[in-house]
């Protein structure tokens, strides 16, 4: 756990907030500032904070991020329609929290990202 990460203090119970998985590698929880009608947090529970200082043990964490977003894509029902998975890095791409997270976001046609 770090420190005054508000992630960490989520996932040990510290900071309320709706959580739609968890397991020993990762968890998910709505976002409080929705982007999208559907817009889920999938965070890893050891805190990992940028992609360039995991190390290749720590790299594993990826599969079973993607594994439920994917899961909570079809339980959400946009598996078909399309959905999109952002990892924000550092301050010029939006990372507002320095803890590794992908950001699932469907349930309407999103806009262009260029």
């Amino acid at each position: 756990m770090e420190i005054g990460c508000v992630f960490c203090m989520i996932n040990d119970g510290d900071v309320e907030a709706e959580i739609l998985h968890r397991d020993e590698v990762c968890f998910a929880v709505k976002d409080i500032s929705p982007a999208a009608p559907i817009h889920i947090l999938v965070i890893p529970v050891k805190h990992l904070t940028h992609i360039e200082s995991i190390n290749a043990d720590d790299m594993l964490v990826f599969p079973r991020m993607f594994e439920v977003a994917r899961d909570l894509a079809r339980d959400k029902g946009v598996l078909q329609t399309g959905y999109r998975l952002v990892v924000n890095q550092r301050d010029d791409s939006g990372q507002m929290i320095p803890h590794l997270h992908l950001h699932l976001l469907g349930g309407e046609k999103l806009g262009s990202m260029v």
